[in-house]
């Protein structure tokens, strides 16, 4: 009896060995594939070199309320003021071989960054085929980006995300960032890009900051920059329509109102009218570079005209860019004749129609213009 007590107590342990060798490596597995998946849920993937990750969204900073005079300000400017120190939203949409890569990216030659709102689908498609499409021109390449942030409430908003989804599926042209896409968010979706930029086509020569709603003449801009002398994007440039002497508008009812609690100074140091500009990719860098020390101001042309500023670099003058419009010399004259834009770079504003009028148009080899501006 007592043998085989023995007999049942070694098998026991036996058996108990056997457990526990075969159980220690399978949990060794779980454990480790536990906190892969872990890491999978808070490291998204890179992919394409492109380091692109995913933020969370931006808390709203309450201690903003305390500035004197806040609960006599628009709830725009509350808006601003509770999330101005926001500067990382998680990016829905993206590009990363939009350039070819960052170690490519100094084959783009023009790069157009347009700003664009989630609704603005007409635009995007008349500039698809008009100005900004994507071609060779006089041997270098021109590129083309909409940036664009969220817009709408419930199904209005998953409405227009899914549109702008459709759109990069067959276009592949749109970068789209999970912030309110607002008047007073435009400097914010400058800086996203900038960020963008740096991380994916950090080498490219040139760039065209614009709006939706202008007439650009791009093939025109491309004989421009190939005319700089000893500037392939490697030097400063930024150039457009000159604004100077001006400062902040304090009208409440204004577009463009800023308050003192948004801007203590009364002036604004000289920048290029955002309605559309263009400058070398070795400006943008610096741009992006001095809006990390520099805290967001609502006018998105004047911010940019701020970071120059910091670096010491000037805005310039071109005749060829209008974004207040262009001066038609008489009113018995059809104020828009492809003779007075043939020869522009930039005419703010047009509807998508004038758009794709306008380019077809100048586009016309017969095309001939009198003297006063009439096309024969």
């Amino acid at each position: 009896m007592k043998i085989k007590t023995r007999i049942v107590i070694v098998v026991g342990a036996l058996c108990l060995l056997v457990f526990v060798f075969y159980k220690e490596p399978q949990t060794t597995v779980s454990s480790r594939k536990t906190s892969r998946e872990k890491s999978e849920q808070t490291e998204p993937p890179i992919k394409n070199n492109s380091y692109t990750y995913s933020w969370q969204k931006c808390q709203i900073n309450v201690t903003a309320s305390n500035v004197t005079g806040f609960s006599d300000l628009p709830q725009t400017i509350k808006d601003f003021l509770y999330y101005r120190h926001c500067r990382h939203f998680p990016l829905l949409l993206d590009l990363p071989d939009k350039c070819g890569g960052a170690e490519k990216s100094g084959d783009v030659f023009l790069l157009l960054v347009i700003k664009s709102s989630p609704a603005n689908y007409e635009r995007r498609e008349v500039l698809r085929k008009t100005w900004a499409a994507e071609r060779l021109h006089r041997g270098v390449w021109i590129r083309r980006i909409f940036i664009s942030g969220v817009s709408g409430d419930g199904y209005d908003e998953e409405r227009l995300n899914n549109l702008l989804k459709l759109e990069q599926q067959e276009y592949r042209d749109i970068l789209q960032w999970d912030f309110n896409d607002t008047f007073y968010n435009l400097t914010l979706k400058q800086i996203l890009f900038l960020e963008w930029m740096e991380r994916n086509c950090p080498n490219a020569r040139f760039l065209f900051n614009g709006d939706d709603d202008v007439f650009a003449h791009t093939s025109n801009m491309v004989v421009y920059l190939q005319s700089l002398e000893q500037n392939e994007g490697g030097r400063h440039l930024f150039t457009g329509h000159l604004i100077m002497n001006v400062g902040p508008i304090r009208a409440p009812g204004s577009k463009y109102f800023i308050p003192v609690q948004v801007q203590e100074s009364n002036s604004y140091p000289p920048y290029c009218g955002g309605g559309g500009f263009l400058l070398s990719g070795y400006t943008a860098g610096i741009i992006y570079r001095m809006s990390k020390s520099i805290p967001i101001l609502p006018i998105d042309d004047v911010y940019m005209g701020m970071c120059l500023a910091k670096a010491g670099l000037d805005p310039t003058s071109h005749m060829g860019v209008k974004t207040a419009g262009l001066h038609i010399p008489s009113r018995k004259v059809d104020g828009y004749s492809p003779c007075f834009y043939k020869e522009m770079l930039l005419v703010h504003r047009f509807l998508p129609g004038s758009i794709f009028l306008m380019w077809n148009r100048i586009q016309n080899p017969n095309l001939i213009c009198g003297s006063s501006g009439k096309a024969q």
